[in-house]
């Protein structure tokens, strides 16, 4: 009776500490920028945050840990204050809620929103689902600004505060430059912190910039490891926007070299090569380090370094590198503007022939120009229809090529635009910031883009998601690659094993599936997934040219919606004055066209070759030709030569696609060009001693 008595006076006691839990007095409150952990009305702590580092979030606790968003950071601090552990996350904190004994965070971006789980601290510091950071300085270089804010004095203090931050152990080194042993000290703490890979690069840089490169050498394979365990991938393009804010490795290979540490340099570029080996400007840096170690006699590593940057070219536009949509919208150029040239010269050449004639039949209508007041009539006496249907012909064809040339053009710059969006050019698909930069893209519905958002579906972990996807280009090769690999998670290894088959048989170039097949093919994709990734099966990722057409179609599909809405060509084109350009072409195309079924005036027979007429011919090769199909290739290469150096006299700002600033392509477009007039001086000497007979011959007949 005593025990049950004693029972019912424990059970109020028992319950109050079930519901409300120990302690339940304390409450971490937040106050301008301070975090206060009370007990009652009495401060247990309390700790002050620098408006530098960011909003502050609403605290949470969970298991007497008191947990706070500062900016893009969760902090877990003790019962006394003590930092616990750091979560760094792709975003600002907007909310945590430790409701339910789980720590969940939002964070809000530009335009969405992500929630994670935390591990709880002590022993936290982890976020169960993938993070995948923006290429946003703010937030991936958030704890290198964080360590600089404190001043000298208050650096000790700052230190004891926040002993997980690496960056104030880096310069608790600075100020102990004379103590060898307190800076190995303070780098073994720098290196014993868990961080991204973008702080890892930041703090690879300061600790070669302190004299400690084999630390420096740690902190970068430490950035592999965690970059390859994010899913980031070599196959990825990294624009140098994102490269900056991934730590600025290229930035800083750049330095080494203007520095001549081609040691140190070496490292560096060995981690982009294996980790980004796709970012912008790369083939600049590869080509400038190959020539600085010849420089020095080492051959042998220069051309390794140049083949390594010939095998970066599969996969892109037309094999031509990373460079190639430049390149492409470049020679579209070059080409629309040598049609432009041989058009425009073929006209003037054959009004200037025309022109005598065409006053004499005009004479009874008025003249020249006040024939225009009967516009029929005077249409009659175009300056075209002087010309042979043999000439007329080819100046058809020479405004259907213009037209084309255009659409091309306007595809080009298309093309090459949205490659360089920001969400394919990140080193990575997925994560909140990637998947709403990918929804704004308007992606083409067929296999590519199906590919591409199963891509990150799948690399975020959702593989019903991705499945639903590669439903949707369940033909494409890669999409049966990384099926198979969802099917080889599951555990059905035979499904996995016929799907990876399948996919080299419908594409026996594809790296992913002869990895997984353990062929062992030689690419970087896959030489970073043995690496770094060991016993995984590798993922299929995209190449330029399936992400061309994800964003933009072929040029057929752009010429198919010229087709179909040549009024909104400006739209199509993503320019007015191209559209308007395609509209006057395509208009010209109709009137030669039309003109093609029109005799030629009686004045025609009489236009002989006038002195005009055979100025043209001389400086305008090709232009006098046209009846010979031989003819009109000497104007088109005459057209293209003259397109590609009038950048140098300034007349056009257009780059041609080749570089003109080399000599060997200067001599070789001006050889083409004094080759054309050769050509056409010898055609022009024989046309004129032809016409000579004929008029002798003509003269004798009377």
């Amino acid at each position: 009776m005593r025990g049950q008595g004693r029972g019912r006076r424990l059970a109020p006691a028992l319950l109050a500490l079930l519901l409300l839990g120990p302690g339940t007095g304390a409450e971490p409150v937040v106050e301008g920028r301070t975090l206060r952990d009370e007990d009652g009305g009495t401060v247990r702590w309390e700790r002050t945050f620098p408006a530098a580092w960011g909003e502050l979030s609403v605290p949470a606790t969970l298991g007497g840990t008191v947990y706070l968003g500062v900016g893009p950071v969760v902090y877990a601090f003790g019962s006394q204050g003590q930092t616990l552990a750091r979560y760094d996350l792709p975003a600002p904190v907007s909310a945590l809620d430790s409701s339910g004994g789980t720590l969940r965070v939002s964070v809000r971006g530009d335009g969405y929103e992500e929630r994670f789980t935390l591990t709880p601290a002590p022993g936290g510091g982890g976020v169960q689902e993938r993070v995948v950071f923006p290429p946003d300085p703010w937030v991936t270089g958030w704890l290198r600004r964080a360590a600089a804010l404190p001043s000298a004095e208050t650096l000790a203090e700052a230190v004891a505060a926040d002993p997980l931050n690496p960056f104030l152990a880096l310069r608790e080194a600075r100020v102990t430059r004379g103590d060898r042993p307190a800076q190995l000290r303070a780098v073994r703490r720098a290196l014993a912190a868990e961080l991204p890979f973008p702080a890892w690069v930041q703090l690879a840089a300061d600790l070669d910039a302190l004299g400690f490169p084999a630390a420096a050498n740690v902190a970068l394979d430490r950035a592999r490891r965690d970059a390859a365990a994010r899913g980031y991938d070599p196959e990825v393009r990294i624009s140098r926007r994102a490269l900056e804010a991934y730590g600025n490795p290229s930035g800083y290979v750049g330095t080494l070299l203007a520095q001549g540490r081609l040691a140190r340099a070496d490292v560096w570029l060995r981690y982009l090569r294996e980790v980004h080996p796709r970012f912008e400007g790369s083939d600049a840096l590869y080509a400038r380090y190959a020539s600085l170690l010849e420089a020095q006699g080492r051959g042998g590593e220069a051309e390794e370094w140049r083949q390594f940057r010939r095998s970066l070219r599969a996969g892109t536009l037309y094999n031509l590198g990373p460079q190639a949509p430049d390149l492409v919208r470049a020679a579209t150029r070059t080409l629309t503007l040598a049609l432009a040239v041989a058009l425009v010269a073929a006209l003037l050449t054959l009004a200037a022939r025309a022109w005598r004639a065409q006053g004499d039949d005009l004479r009874p209508l008025g003249g020249r120009w006040r024939s225009w007041r009967r516009p029929l009539l005077r249409l009659r006496y175009a300056a075209v229809l002087y010309a042979t249907w043999t000439e007329r012909l080819g100046l058809a064809v020479l405004a259907a090529g213009l037209a084309l040339a255009l659409a091309a053009w306007g595809w080009a710059n298309g093309t090459a635009a949205r490659l360089q969006e920001p969400a394919l050019n990140a080193g990575t698909y997925g994560g909140g910031w990637g998947a709403a930069r990918l929804s704004d893209l308007g992606l083409r519905p067929g296999p590519d883009a199906a590919l591409l958002f199963g891509l990150a579906a799948q690399l975020d972990g959702d593989d019903t998601a991705a499945r639903l996807r590669y439903a949707q280009a369940a033909e494409d090769p890669c999409a049966r690659n990384n099926l198979a690999v969802i099917a080889q998670a599951r555990g059905d290894a035979p499904q996995a094993r016929e799907g990876y088959r399948a996919a080299l048989a419908a594409r026996p170039d594809l790296a992913a599936a002869a990895y997984n097949l353990g062929l062992n093919p030689g690419t970087p994709g896959t030489a970073f997934q043995r690496a770094l990734r060991p016993g995984q099966p590798r993922l299929c990722f995209p190449n330029d040219r399936s992400l061309a057409r994800a964003v933009q179609g072929d040029l057929g599909v752009t010429l198919a919606r010229l087709a179909r809405e040549p009024l909104a060509a400006g739209q199509t084109l993503g320019s007015p004055r191209l559209g308007g350009a395609f509209l006057g072409a395509l208009l010209l195309v109709g009137v030669l066209a039309l003109s093609l079924v029109v005799p030629r005036p009686a004045g025609a027979a009489e236009q002989g070759r006038p002195a005009l007429f055979r100025l043209a011919a001389l400086g305008l090769p090709g232009a006098a030709l046209l009846d010979s199909p031989w003819g009109g290739v000497l104007l088109l290469a005459w057209g293209t030569a003259a397109a590609a150096l009038l950048p140098l006299a300034g007349v056009t700002r257009f780059a041609p696609p080749l570089n003109l600033a080399d000599p060997a392509v200067r001599a070789a477009l001006l050889t083409l060009l004094a080759a054309t007039y050769v050509l056409n001086t010898l055609a022009f000497v024989g046309a004129e001693l032809r016409h000579a007979r004929a008029r002798r011959r003509a003269a004798l007949a009377r």
